[in-house]
């Protein structure tokens, strides 16, 4: 039976999706004519973001929210589901990271990471857990290889985000059986984002390095995350649940490792 990949009449909220990946995943749903809710913390940028994603689509809300605070993201869920009903598609994609050796690390500094990214990927699941629609809801954790690899100068992310893994794989039993699918995307080197500009394109050198460890001899793009969001908010991913899948160019963990250890290097 041929499935279409369709989203009318469905609702997407995105956490963190007034920038980078996450907007670009929020693209990718409204003009696949969903109706898309996009949070972040800052009303400048819910407000820009908004307008942008007007042009593809009329069904665009905004709310704010910092994903650390629980009752706030929960206003934000309840401000959504207001305009356009139970949520379909939730995908958590707030996050904050900067490279910094561990000896060197304030307590601060490692919890303020640790908040963001897992203890606010929680929040955001928890508070939309009575509003994602059964069955038939789909969750979408951003993650990142440091998950998998450690890297030096990257202890923070790679515990946060080791997290979010397992926190995806938990959920995956226990909310299964309501069929509820949560599953993570692991983004490798993505051109056009904040971190890739930061982390890994500090230095032309350090960008030619990163490139030439991806094996498909090409950093990604935001589309490419967006496209892997869509298929596996879809029904052609219906039996997908659990997964945490690298969207990499066949091995980016391995590309992104020495570029964040020499930009960490530089901060010795």
């Amino acid at each position: 039976m041929e499935i279409a990949l369709s989203f009318k009449d469905r609702h997407v909220v995105v956490f963190g999706g007034t920038s980078g990946i996450n907007l670009g995943i929020a693209q990718a749903f409204a003009r696949q004519d969903a109706a898309v809710t996009v949070v972040s913390r800052k009303e400048a940028n819910v407000a820009a973001a908004v307008a942008l994603l007007r042009e593809s689509s009329t069904r665009i809300h905004g709310a704010m929210a910092d994903v650390r605070d629980f009752e706030a993201v929960g206003q934000a869920i309840v401000s959504a589901c207001a305009q356009f009903g139970p949520i379909d598609v939730l995908v958590s994609g707030a996050a904050g990271n900067f490279l910094q050796a561990a000896s060197r690390m304030s307590p601060n500094g490692f919890k303020t990471v640790i908040d963001i990214d897992l203890v606010g990927t929680f929040n955001v699941m928890r508070q939309a857990y009575g509003q994602l629609r059964r069955p038939g809801a789909s969750v979408i954790n951003i993650t990142a290889p440091q998950a998998v690899v450690a890297m030096r100068y990257q202890a923070h992310a790679s515990a946060a985000k080791a997290g979010i893994d397992q926190l995806t794989r938990a959920l995956a039993l226990e909310w299964g059986e309501e069929g509820i699918r949560i599953n993570a995307i692991s983004p490798g080197p993505i051109e056009g984002t904040e971190g890739f500009r930061r982390l890994l394109a500090a230095t032309p050198a350090q960008e030619t390095s990163a490139r030439e460890h991806v094996p498909l001899k090409r950093f990604g793009t935001i589309e490419d995350i967006a496209n892997l969001a869509l298929f596996l908010a879809s029904e052609h991913a219906g039996y997908i649940s659990g997964a945490v899948i690298p969207c990499d160019g066949g091995g980016a963990t391995e590309s992104v490792k020495p570029a964040l250890e020499a930009a960490g290097r530089l901060l010795a």
